[in-house]
């Protein structure tokens, strides 16, 4: 990245931290993780996944919706990467993904809600 120049010198030295900003696709990234974690149901959801694995019914309890409903958040929540999936006969088991996002979601969740888990 090229240099930052700032317009004002207010007597602070930024110049260090400026050299380590971040391109702006990291931004991007975590801008859409936080975007997806926006929705109380979605936040509910990855909040029970990042502690446990669990099938679409155990989920639509927990949150108290239709498993068409959650099957339409887990979707989304899948192809933002966010999840992983296994198959067990005709059971679908859901759990967080095992990337830099869920990783993000994971620290976030625990943080905001006061957990304190091995991850």
């Amino acid at each position: 990245m090229s240099e930052i120049i700032l317009p004002h010198d207010h007597g602070m030295t930024n110049h260090e931290l400026l050299e380590h900003i971040p391109e702006r696709e990291s931004f991007e990234k975590t801008a859409n993780v936080f975007a997806l974690i926006s929705d109380a149901t979605r936040l509910k959801i990855l909040w029970l996944l990042c502690h446990s694995e669990e099938c679409v019914a155990n989920i639509s309890a927990t949150v108290q919706m239709t498993p068409p409903a959650v099957s339409h958040h887990l979707r989304i929540l899948r192809q933002a990467e966010l999840l992983k999936s296994r198959r067990e006969g005709k059971e679908v088991y859901y759990t967080l993904a095992d990337n830099e996002g869920a990783e993000l979601v994971h620290h976030v969740v625990d943080h905001v809600f006061n957990l304190k888990c091995g991850v």
